[in-house]
């Protein structure tokens, strides 16, 4: 592998406490940080999902290593019951996900996800599937374009930046798309972030369907997790952590008291979560100067119960 360094390494083995025998699945491999920690930690078993086949080849080395303990598969995280399923096992003692995009992705400019390095503006994680950054560009209406870009990166000035990206089309290139939001909506003094940041990540999120991915794959780690299994969830924006902190809070139980505007709801199922400890955690200030990306990073962690899932309600949700 390389110098790739995992975000919030130690709080998340706090959460997974690997041990021998046990069953992992690290959801987003990437680097392999946490599969690497897993196995070096315990006499366990870890299989690394990855979206992404470069993902995946490169911890070939890993497994290697680890052999007949770490398996890798090239697939949706949202896909894990059925992907480990397929290979004869069907609970795990522990998942983790550690989501958005990995140091890998940004750093290699062929991948379009930076706006630092020119490149195809393509973004996708999988990049033998699916649309590119520059087929929503080019095709979208302006206003489909502007819903993207503030839905999904909470820009403000969606409407003036999707207006100038429409006016310029066709656009092809990650620096074409910076430097277009860049003279649209300008830098005030004493911004940090590049002005394309958020429209980059709207666009990023809409081409990989990365919140609809999120809240399929916490249903299917609730299916695969075992009684006492634990879920530690590395999120790193608002959109993504508001996900998994709705989804735990209602999973344990944790539903907010009613009140004369809005009544208390019904009893609902018994709790399939337990929380641990304080969520969310953040990042030691030791690891955000040394890791940067660390800083917006939040950390979620829960224990399966022994609440036995059933089969969809009316509305769709597994109870």
């Amino acid at each position: 592998m390389s110098s790739h360094v995992p975000v919030m390494l130690e709080e998340v083995m706090d959460v997974l406490a690997p041990r021998d025998d046990a069953i992992y699945v690290d959801g987003t491999f990437g680097g392999g940080g946490y599969s690497a920690a897993l196995l070096q930690r315990a006499r366990c078993t870890v299989f690394g999902i990855d979206r992404d086949a470069a993902a995946i080849a490169r911890g070939a080395p890993l497994a290697e290593r680890f052999r007949g303990r770490l398996t890798l598969i090239h697939g949706r995280f949202s896909e894990m019951d059925s992907l480990l399923g397929a290979r004869g096992v069907t609970q795990a003692d522990g998942v983790a996900l550690d989501l958005g995009v990995s140091s890998f992705q940004f750093d290699e400019a062929s991948r379009g996800f930076s706006f630092s390095n020119d490149g195809p503006l393509d973004m996708r994680m999988n990049d033998r599937e699916g649309q590119t950054a520059a087929d929503l560009v080019n095709t979208l209406s302006e206003a489909e374009l502007a819903g993207i870009i503030h839905r999904y990166g909470e820009e403000n000035r969606a409407r003036s930046i999707a207006r100038a990206l429409v006016v310029a089309r066709p656009l092809t290139r990650t620096s074409e798309l910076a430097d277009i939001v860049a003279r649209t909506i300008g830098r005030p003094p004493g911004q940090r972030i590049h002005p394309a940041t958020r429209t980059f990540q709207g666009l990023r999120i809409a081409v990989n369907d990365e919140l609809g991915e999120l809240e399929t794959g916490l249903e299917a780690a609730t299916r695969m997790l075992k009684p006492a299994g634990r879920l530690a969830i590395v999120a790193f924006h608002s959109l993504e952590d508001r996900i998994v902190k709705r989804f735990l809070t209602e999973r344990s139980g944790r539903k907010p008291a009613g009140s004369r505007h809005s009544p208390a709801r019904a009893p609902g199922p018994p709790p399939s979560f337990r929380l641990i400890g304080k969520n969310p955690r953040l990042p030691s200030a030791a690891e955000m100067r040394i890791n940067p990306r660390a800083r917006s990073a939040r950390l979620r962690g829960a224990e399966r119960t022994t609440q036995t899932l059933k089969s969809p309600n009316v509305s769709g949700e597994l109870v």
